[in-house]
């Protein structure tokens, strides 16, 4: 079993999105884009225990938070109402609801059976539904068996509160009445949901749908320990014993007590435990785990973030070898995790699940997954999402991809904004320099990393236009950072990227030499430790400052040797061409707010105004 597909409507930061999952599937982006929201769309649909939540949705889980009727919502204050008559929405419109449908293949023998009535064929190739009356045409490769469940939210005006079913999508069109799928049926789903927020203060207690119960359940083990632990605390005195020091009071207590009410209105206050319920045992009864080599235990959900992490990771590996046929979700697999552990979960949901989706952020595990297993998500300031696969330039081979990886490609896809810089002077001098200019003069410039910006060294001037249009086909807004160029290069990296920032000299260097002012580059100099051969070169009253620098900056090509400069510089030592370059950026990637539209002149907007200023 396995979702083949995800459609949402109105959910959260998405106001529409269809996205087709592979077997086994990595969701990346830059931050805010979705990938949680896709998760938890999901989770609503298949989650057997996310709709014992009350209410299972809520003001913020529908988009843009409005899910009031369009009538409704014009006439609140809270929302701009339409500028013109004709605009506004007519009494009748239909309230905004949130629809998430998901689409399952791969289905076993015994969900085939149970869901027999609500099977449907889908054409994977291409994801559309197999309805002509030809019973033969579904023996063909790409038609397959597959069960529609759709989850609808919705805000209930008579009741003031929000509700959330979910359906088989078939009856919402074929039936009288829509036929709800019910948390038995999900169950028989096996949709496993580890968030990135994980405390694991449940996972081993036993409250009702924590890690722990669903094991027990699945191995059909009932506890039969409530009886005899309520008998065993009802009958414990707290403070009995006199050494305690609380007896004593107590009795002062009682005494007082029979000066002011008879004896059976109450005598005899002791100490003991409270909330004697099976509720309550099952909230505070959790597993004690030995810390360190010492025979000493603490609760489970005090042990490491990492250790919790594992063991909630274990907890639900086990569920999924007694499920057998699982889809497993897991946020942010590096959460507190190293590298080599990163890599060891990723295989064991692979092996354990049917399907695995997880988010990440780490080159680690993104570098598990191949090419078809990455789904890249982006999302428009309307609220649509959409997902991209990489596809390859022709100058980058596969195998180079998998060698650099981590080094050049990993940053790049999971940022939103990428400028590739055409060596390792430039890639490293351009945020040096945003941070250094950002530090003296914060009202014009910005970091490269507070605009959201990755830089990616393309290595040479020959690959700039072929990752400008990796990125660019991934959603990313590109910029490139690169020496003065032939006509021909420069219009083919501008046909693949938004801005190119190109200086006019043949190298950075110099650039920089010829750019700056002696004064800063002889106190660059006083704090180098100069290299034996560099040192001897340049010896003598004589030297030239900039010849010397210059075979200093060719010495340290790619180790900091040009990004160090420029850190020492003032704002007026740094080339103007940086200075452009940095403001330019922020510019393009953070622009100034419109300024506000006039208000009107007269009417009742400016009385009340005259009348606060009166005031």
């Amino acid at each position: 079993m396995r979702i083949h597909s995800v459609s949402i409507n109105n959910f959260r930061g998405i106001r529409c999105a269809t996205i087709c999952l592979p077997a086994h599937a990595v969701l990346i982006g830059d931050n805010n884009t979705g990938k949680s929201s896709v998760l938890e769309a999901i989770d609503l649909v298949l989650g057997p225990d996310r709709l014992s939540r009350r209410p299972p949705v809520d003001e913020h889980d529908f988009f843009e938070g409005r899910y009031l009727p369009p009538a409704v919502e014009a006439a609140d204050q809270r929302f701009v109402a339409p500028v013109n008559a004709g605009d506004t929405p007519p009494a009748d419109a239909a309230p905004p609801r949130i629809e998430i449908e998901v689409t399952i293949t791969d289905l076993s023998e015994e969900q085939l059976a149970r869901f027999g009535g609500s099977i449907e064929w889908l054409n994977t190739v291409d994801g559309t539904l197999f309805t002509e009356a030809t019973p033969a045409g579904i023996d063909a490769a790409a038609i397959n068996a597959a069960l529609r469940v759709t989850f609808i939210g919705r805000y209930d005006p008579d009741e003031d509160d929000f509700t959330g079913i979910t359906y088989f999508t078939r009856s919402l069109t074929e039936d009288d009445t829509p036929t709800p799928f019910r948390k038995n049926d999900k169950q028989h789903c096996g949709f496993l949901f580890l968030r990135s927020l994980r405390t694991g203060s449940r996972a081993l207690s036993l409250e009702h749908g924590s890690l722990l119960d669903i094991i027990l359940r699945l191995k059909e083990i009932r506890p039969r320990l409530w009886e005899g632990t309520l008998e065993a605390l009802s009958t414990l005195d707290v403070a009995g014993a006199p050494e305690m020091g609380i007896s004593g009071v107590l009795e002062s207590v009682n005494a007082s007590l029979k000066k002011y009410v008879p004896r059976e209105w109450g005598a005899q206050p002791q100490l003991r435990v409270s909330s004697l319920t099976r509720e309550h045992l099952r909230k505070v009864i959790t597993a004690f785990i030995a810390t360190g080599n010492g025979d000493h235990a603490a609760p489970f959900y005090r042990q490491g973030t990492g250790t919790i992490n594992m063991l909630v990771l274990a907890l639900l590996s086990q569920i999924a070898e007694d499920k057998q046929n699982v889809i497993f979700a897991m946020e942010e697999v590096e959460t507190a995790i190293p590298p080599y552990a990163q890599k060891r979960i990723v295989h064991e949901l692979r092996k354990l699940a049917a399907q695995s989706i997880i988010t990440s952020h780490s080159p680690y595990v993104l570098e598990e997954f191949s090419l078809d297993e990455t789904v890249i998500l982006s999302r428009t300031d309307q609220g649509v999402l959409s997902q991209s696969s990489i596809t390859l330039p022709d100058s980058v081979k596969h195998k180079r991809y998998r060698q650099d990886f981590r080094t050049k490609f990993c940053e790049g896809l999971l940022a939103r904004r990428v400028l590739i810089a055409e060596g390792d002077s430039e890639a490293t001098a351009l945020p040096v320099v945003a941070r250094r200019l950002s530090d003296l003069n914060p009202t014009a410039y910005t970091s490269i990393e507070a605009l959201g910006i990755t830089i990616v060294n393309a290595k040479t001037e020959t690959q700039i236009a072929d990752l400008g249009k990796l990125y660019a086909g991934l959603g990313k807004r590109v910029f490139a950072l690169c020496d003065l160029q032939t006509e021909v290069a420069q219009q083919a990296i501008e046909a693949e990227v938004e801005h190119l920032f190109m200086h006019p000299e043949k190298g950075i260097e110099e650039l920089v030499l010829k750019n700056t002012i002696s004064e800063a580059m002889i106190r660059f100099s006083k704090s180098l430790a100069w290299p034996q051969h560099l040192a001897a070169k340049h010896a003598g009253a004589d030297v030239n400052m900039k010849d010397a620098l210059m075979d200093y900056f060719q010495w340290s090509k790619g180790n900091w040797g040009i990004a160090d400069f420029l850190a020492q510089c003032s704002e007026a030592e740094i080339p103007l061409w940086f200075r452009q370059t940095c403001a330019r950026l922020r510019e393009l990637c953070d622009p100034p707010p419109a300024p506000p539209a006039a208000g009107p002149a007269t009417g009742s907007d400016g009385d009340d105004f005259d009348v606060l200023a009166g005031l």
